[in-house]
This record gives structure tokens, sequence and C-alpha cells, in this order.
């Protein structure tokens, strides 16, 4: 049986839809799964009309403001669902989990695990959870909340899940791992998306084994999936790799592809997709 992924940070569901362009894409692509970060609506603020989907969403409490989602096609068995780690966070004992938990309070933002950022459903093959990972800000005032404290935890949380079947994590990882993942890698070395901490988080992912499916099957080719709204970005291909779909190594003989869909327009990303197959 074959899979299409789709993930998408689409900035405001409500304006992407109104722009028509979530529609281009399921009528065009038909995805099995479409994973959406960046909602900013509540479910009962969006008229959405896809009766061939289940929709599981996952809201922050700050109006407006960041939000995960997962689409999935009727006929694809949900074993079961967990929004911002709460079977997790509640069963686990770990000491390191628990102090990283003290730590991660309230900032001048939010709280992340009230933000709406993690969405996890189970399929009879894998695991799959989208991710919208906190921005560092401008001025890098979130950076050690994501480095010392998120970071950690997700990872945590997704070798947890791995224990029981492969998984499939999705979505804005607001990095470029690489230099290679962005336009101008020299003149944001210490800008958010690209500090050295940012990238040892993505590195953490590869060093416990999950793949980077993109950069498995695209080694050398430089595509982006977000562009500043400044400068004319998206026109001059002036951009960063920072949505991601990452496998575990189990799920490597099954990928078949691994996308960037710069054609879609709506967001200032872009879709990533894969396609598996058992």
């Amino acid at each position: 049986m074959k899979y299409s992924l789709y993930s998408w940070n689409v900035n405001g569901l409500r304006a992407v839809l109104k722009k028509g362009a979530i529609q281009e894409l399921l009528a065009q692509k038909n995805p099995d799964f479409l994973c959406l970060q960046e909602t900013k609506a509540k479910k009962n603020q969006v008229e959405v009309d896809f009766p061939e989907y289940q929709e599981i969403w996952n809201s922050a409490k700050r109006a407006g403001y960041s939000g995960t989602a997962i689409f999935a096609k009727n006929e694809q068995p949900i074993i079961s669902q967990e929004l911002n780690l709460t079977t997790f966070l509640t069963s686990n004992s770990d000491p390191q989990t628990a102090k990283i938990l003290a730590q991660l309070h309230d900032d001048r933002f939010g709280t992340p695990l009230s933000e709406g950022r993690i969405t996890t459903i189970e399929t009879p093959q894998f695991f799959l959870v989208t991710v919208y990972t906190p921005n560092s800000k401008n001025d890098l005032s979130r950076l050690s909340l994501r480095h010392d404290l998120w970071d950690p935890l997700f990872l945590k949380y997704l070798l947890k899940l791995e224990q029981t079947k492969p998984v499939v994590f999705c979505g804005d990882l607001n990095v470029a791992h690489q230099e290679i993942d962005l336009a101008r890698p020299k003149q944001n070395t210490r800008n958010a998306g690209f500090t050295i901490e940012e990238r040892r988080g993505a590195e953490n992912y590869l060093k416990h084994h999950f793949i980077d499916t993109f950069r498995l099957l695209h080694p050398n080719e430089q595509k982006y999936s977000w562009w500043s709204h400044w400068g004319h970005a998206r026109e001059n291909n002036v951009g960063w790799r920072i949505d991601y779909f990452f496998i575990s190594e189990s799920l490597k003989p099954h990928l078949l592809s691994a996308e960037i869909h710069n054609e879609f327009l709506g967001s200032d990303h872009c879709p990533v997709s894969i396609d598996l197959e058992f």
C-alpha cells in the first residue's frame, strides 16, 4: 500500500483557504495525510469542507497564534491520537524529563506546550507527528528555551514513540540544518534559524537514526521551503529549507520520494511531501 504525506506551514489557515491554496493542493495531489502548522485558528473559526478527510485539530490557547492539525483520508484508520505530548508527559517518570518540564514555563510569548505545537496520530504502520517548533525570535530571546528545553523534550518523545513502532515526523522545525539549506549562510550565522545551537538540535535527530528524507534523496540539491516577506525573497529565491519530513531508519526501505513543492503559493512556506510504500 502506498501513502502520500504532505506537510505545510500555512501561516494562517483561514487566509490560505480564502486564496484557494489548500483546495488546489488537495485537488492536484490528493494526499492521504496532510499536516498543517501555524493554523492560527480554532476548528469552530474555520469553514473547512473536505468531507473525505478526518480532522484532528490542536489549537493554541492564545487566539490567532501557532496551532497544528492533521487531515487524514477517511479510509485511513487512526488507532490513537495525542495533542501536546499529553500521554507522554503524564506517564513519564524520567527525572530529566521532569527537570525540563519544571523549567518550561511561561515567557512573554506563552508556554510552548499550550501553543498547539505537536499533534500525533497512530496508524497501523507508523506514528505520524506534526510539529511547529518554537522560533528563537530575532533577538534570540527564545533560543535557550528552544535549545535547552524544547528540542531535548521533543526528541525524548519521538524515541519513546519509536519503542512501539516507526515514526514519521514533519513540520516547520525553524532551522536550516546545513549551509546548503539556505541561500545566504554566511550572513545568517548568528541569526535565528541558523545558530549553532539550533543546528545541533537538527543534528541530534540524525544521531538518533532519524532520516532527513529530502536530503537523503537529494544530497546536493539546493531547494527552499520558506522565504521572507522582505526584499522580493521568493521571487529571487533567497530562501531557507526549514520544513522537513524525518522518518525512523526502519522506514528507509519504504521511502519512495521526498519533494519540496515550491510551485504552490498562498503562504510564506511551501508544502513538502514524502511517499511511502508497504
